[in-house]
């Protein structure tokens, strides 16, 4: 039904705007009564089997939508309804901003991919603080970021700002220096910024009552040394593991038009080497950590080939657009049938 008859009509306007259309569609739908559970019965596989423990969070099923769809904890309690096993919301920063000018996100059809240079658009920390109060039982992801006014030179700042904020309503974090939109921001995954940026979360994670998971994006550009600078980085300051990846710079083999815009490409272009980062970094590392594995998942044999390549569990968002909620089921059974 979603790619027959909705995507067609949704991909008919602007993306934004049907981003927004689609959020007050499904919040408003599930405030009638029994909507909810019939969107449950339809989606969701509930099945021990699929239960997974990972960096000691225990997640229904391996399959979670990746940050940048709900940047804003607008409405995971009613994504979660779709059968997600986590919801990762963000990017968030410490203040509002209203990201890079519009037009800024970009359907490249013929590709199946999107191009976004939305440059981190969020309400601030404490709007998002005030929303996730409202949490359900959702397994919630909080990926956090810095300001675009902030230096590099003082992005700790805004990371711990973030992380304090967030540490009372989130299960796992997420630090963001691979997003490709805002200035500089890429800069931060050279060792020396990003041992120092991880070594501060830790410490203050470490005089919590009980440490989080932290784990960090990366970009899907990086060389082989960087990665394994990353190995050495994630081994030395213990945090929990990685997320790979974050969408990509190149435009290598693609057909649309849209091709020629600025930002951060994801969708079925990325599948490939996304699925590269992830193996490199799991054998090169001997499995030491777990890795999130996100980046073209389309289908059910794009998540199993994350899964065989080192991820324990995946994450989707282009898929979700293009593929509608479906998707998280197909994977799901797709697993199942594997036992």
């Amino acid at each position: 039904m979603y790619k027959s008859l909705l995507r067609p009509i949704f991909f008919k306007f602007d993306p934004e705007e049907v981003h927004h259309f689609t959020f007050s569609l499904i919040k408003t739908t599930q405030k009638i009564p029994g909507v909810r559970s019939i969107i449950k019965s339809i989606y969701q596989v509930n099945d021990k089997r699929l239960e997974r423990e990972v960096f000691g969070l225990k997640f229904k099923n391996p399959v979670g939508l990746a940050a940048g769809l709900d940047k804003d904890a607008k409405i995971y309690n009613e994504l979660d309804a779709f059968g997600f096993g986590f919801i990762e919301i963000g990017t968030i920063t410490p203040k509002p901003q209203e990201g890079n000018p519009k037009k800024r996100l970009f359907r490249l059809k013929e590709d199946s991919g999107i191009i976004n240079r939305m440059g981190f658009n969020n309400g601030g920390i404490a709007l998002a603080v005030q929303r996730l109060k409202q949490n359900k039982g959702v397994l919630i992801g909080g990926n956090i970021g810095k300001n675009k006014v902030t230096p590099n030179e003082n992005a700790v700042d805004d990371y711990a700002i973030c992380f304090d904020a967030l540490y009372d309503y989130v299960d796992y974090f997420v630090v963001n220096v691979s997003s490709p939109n805002t200035p500089n921001l890429r800069a931060l995954q050279d060792k020396e910024p990003l041992m120092e940026l991880l070594g501060t979360l830790q410490t203050m994670n470490l005089k919590k009552p009980k440490a989080k998971p932290i784990l960090l994006k990366i970009a899907p550009d990086l060389t082989d040394e960087q990665l394994l600078d990353i190995i050495d980085i994630i081994n030395e300051t213990k945090i929990a593991g990685v997320i790979a990846t974050n969408t990509t710079i190149s435009r290598e083999g693609l057909k649309s038009e849209n091709k020629v815009e600025v930002g951060g490409l994801s969708g079925k272009p990325l599948r490939q080497r996304s699925t590269e980062v992830i193996r490199f970094l799991s054998e090169k590392s001997n499995k030491s950590f777990p890795i999130i594995g996100v980046g073209g998942i389309h289908s059910a044999a794009d998540a199993l080939e994350k899964l065989d390549a080192g991820a324990a569990l995946v994450q989707i968002y282009t898929g979700f657009i293009y593929e509608g909620p479906g998707l998280i089921k197909e994977i799901n059974q797709a697993i199942l049938n594997r036992k």
